[in-house]
């Protein structure tokens, strides 16, 4: 009955869900221009291939299947991909980084005529849900028509877990949809299970399998020569909260460490001039890297404010905290870091990353810290000992090598409908591979 009163209840509230997106958009948390996609509109044709289609929220969980969608072209050449996400931000960083035959749109609104227009360009021949982000009408339409879809990297957070348990009679459709469901780790399938997806399993997390971020030399090379010799650290994808900590830190050890370069990457850009305001209220001089100004001997604070760039400033840093960790956010992939030379430091919350932070506290590749004074301290001790920076560098890259093999494991579980659509016909991967993992690199630290 709740599928059929949600289509109900949202055809009844359509007017009401388009303001809304206008709304969005008059606040620039929509694409202007690409409005249309949103409402089922297609901004581009549709290849003549089989197409496998993958939904991903935003940020985090679209660069979590970049792997898996290099791996799919290089296997199998004849399969397109489409891939739809909900954010701008997210659209930003597939455009840079999406691999030829693969192409990005707006996820449609969760309204049954913008999911058919959707669904009716489209055609998928394989649906692939990524991580969490269910919308009933879109699964269920795509169900009806007979298209497979699995979901993969299957992950709730506590609190998304108990809201579905409110509506059983809503989430087992949805879950009882999907022919494999594919979790992150034993708890998140153990969810997943008592929801309704009985067959769910444990694979490991495909952000832990994501090859090394890009970089462009021209930029690795001019900051280099304008940081020179000075100390470096990077706080990477920072949130509110997080940033007040990050220049206490900063101002707890500039006393005893001269001339300390802090760079700071907030996760979302749009916060920039927040967070140029705060650090400059606490007395540091700050240069913003959206603004082309550069690293001076006055510089204290590098405010990296670009979208796509992290590689960039872990290459630079190698000491990487990772945000979203001292604030309650569950924080972010730090095999990033430890797969670009960074020792890795993160707060008491990474509920997002479990599995990878526990394999590199295990490993003796990371440190958690607290607060802003144990941040200071762990940051201090590794500027004053390169031997334990590299040592625990090294640890992390060795601890990081495991993911890899969780990108297989998914493969191996698809295969069956890959084989349907398009048989494995492309290169070796091994060269892929063997580029995506980490090794002693020219753009390394000395």
């Amino acid at each position: 009955m709740l599928p059929g009163f949600y289509r109900a209840a949202t055809s009844a509230l359509a007017p009401f869900a388009l303001l809304y997106l206008l709304h969005r958009r008059r606040r620039g948390k929509e694409d202007a221009v690409r409005f249309r996609e949103r409402l089922g509109r297609a901004g581009r044709e549709r290849p003549d291939a089989p197409l496998v289609w993958m939904h991903a929220a935003s940020v985090g969980e679209a660069t979590s299947v970049l792997a898996l969608i290099e791996r799919l072209r290089a296997q199998r050449p004849g399969v397109e991909i489409l891939i739809t996400t909900g954010t701008v931000a997210s659209a930003q960083l597939l455009d840079r980084r999406l691999p030829q035959g693969a192409r990005h749109q707006f996820v449609p609104v969760d309204l049954r005529g913008c999911v058919k227009r959707f669904l009716d360009h489209w055609r998928p021949d394989l649906a692939l849900w990524v991580e969490s982000e269910l919308w009933p009408n879109l699964v269920l339409a795509t169900h009806r028509r007979g298209i497979p879809m699995a979901l993969v990297n299957g992950r709730l957070s506590a609190r998304s877990y108990e809201r579905w348990q409110l509506l059983p009679g809503l989430i087992r459709p949805m879950l009882g949809a999907f022919s494999l469901c594919l979790a992150q780790d034993a708890q998140q399938a153990e969810r997943f299970r008592r929801l309704g997806a009985e067959t769910a399993t444990s694979v490991g997390d495909l952000k832990a399998a994501a090859a090394m971020l890009p970089v462009d030399p021209a930029a690795l090379t001019a900051l280099r020569r304008q940081i020179g010799a000075r100390p470096v650290w990077v706080a990477a994808s920072t949130h509110p909260g997080e940033e007040e900590a990050v220049a206490d830190a900063h101002g707890l050890m500039q006393a005893r460490i001269g001339n300390l370069l802090t760079i700071v990457a907030p996760r979302h850009e749009r916060r920039s001039g927040e967070v140029a305001t705060l650090l400059r209220a606490h007395g540091l001089t700050v240069a913003r890297r959206s603004r082309s100004e550069p690293i001076t001997p006055d510089t204290q604070v590098y405010l990296a404010d670009t979208m796509g760039e992290l590689g960039l400033f872990y290459r630079l840093a190698g000491i990487a905290f990772i945000g979203g960790s001292l604030a309650p956010n569950g924080g972010h992939n730090p095999f990033e870091a430890a797969r670009l030379d960074c020792a890795v430091l993160h707060g008491p919350d990474m509920s997002n990353c479990a599995t990878m932070a526990a394999a590199l506290r295990e490993a003796g590749a990371a440190e958690p810290v607290a607060n802003a004074a144990e941040l200071a301290a762990a940051v201090a001790r590794l500027l004053a000992d390169p031997n334990l920076r590299a040592e625990r560098a090294a640890a992390g890259a060795r601890a990081a090598l495991g993911g890899f093999a969780t990108l297989d494991r998914v493969l191996q579980l698809l295969a069956s409908w890959l084989d349907a659509i398009g048989p494995a016909t492309g290169t070796d991967v091994a060269a892929l591979d063997a580029a995506a993992r980490p090794a002693r690199r020219a753009d390394a630290r000395p």
